[in-house]
């Protein structure tokens, strides 16, 4: 591993003007900023609904091991004209490993790490298919979902650190499965991945670390135990259930009793 605790020092803590708006209005950073992050195993998932936190926790995670939020390689430009820090990231630190250490202080072509997000994966793929240090496939003439496997495939081959913000965007049931095997041996291969999911297959990833995050807080807990996990279960059993309080449809086209 590479990074075991995320947290933001007593000299950065933010006061009470900036504690009383976002992010640290937050739940989840809230918990963030005072008690910090504990990561624990070598795949680490954060799980919540849209707004939870978890994004901007692993944007910031991303940032403090010197990979550009906008998404990337650890120590090299995506071409992005002007790099920015978010408010998250610009105090958040990271208690690194003696391999963290070594990784972060070393010279910049031998730092393994990438930062996939959905919200600018697309514009990678369709921009660095074929700059050295990349891809060599032309990303540009695939699915997004094919560009996704084709950047896990390359970028993701070697122990390094690697963040992740919903990578199941683009991608349909069965490569989401290809990942989930991707995540599993980079944990058991010698590096570090931290991944923001709303998706109960990339989160049943074997013996990773899941935090629910959402009004509480931040919680560990089990796949099966998780809330995403619970309603998605419920909906496909029951999709009338769920619609019939949206929809002016009637339930039974769903096989349900009404």
């Amino acid at each position: 591993m590479f990074v075991r605790r995320a947290y933001i020092p007593d000299g950065r803590l933010p006061g009470p003007r900036e504690r009383a708006a976002w992010p640290y209005t937050v739940p989840a950073v809230a918990e963030l900023a005072e008690r910090g992050l504990t990561i624990t195993r070598p795949v680490t998932f954060l799980v919540g609904d849209n707004g939870s936190g978890k994004s901007t926790i692993v944007e910031a995670i991303a940032e403090g091991f010197s990979l550009d939020p906008y998404g990337g390689r650890a120590g090299t430009a995506t071409g992005r004209p002007e790099p920015t820090t978010t408010v998250l990231g610009e105090v958040l630190r990271l208690d690194t490993t003696p391999a963290g250490a070594r990784m972060l202080s070393g010279p910049r072509l031998k730092k393994k790490g990438f930062f996939l997000r959905a919200e600018t994966a697309f514009a990678l793929t369709q921009t660095l298919g074929g700059v050295p240090g990349y891809w060599v496939e032309d990303t540009a003439a695939m699915s997004h979902g094919e560009g996704f496997l084709a950047v896990f495939a390359a970028m993701m081959a070697a122990p390094g650190f690697y963040v992740m913000d919903e990578p199941e965007a683009a991608l349909s049931f069965t490569a989401c499965l290809h990942l989930v095997a991707v995540m599993h041996a980079l944990g058991r291969n010698g590096a570090q991945v931290v991944c923001a999911t709303h998706s109960p297959i990339l989160a049943s990833t074997p013996g990773a670390d899941i935090i629910e995050v959402g009004e509480h807080g931040m919680r560990r807990t089990r796949w099966d135990r998780l809330d995403l996990v619970d309603h998605w279960r419920r909906y496909l059993q029951r999709p009338d259930a769920y619609l019939r309080h949206l929809l002016h449809e009637d339930a039974d086209q769903y096989g349900g009793a009404p």
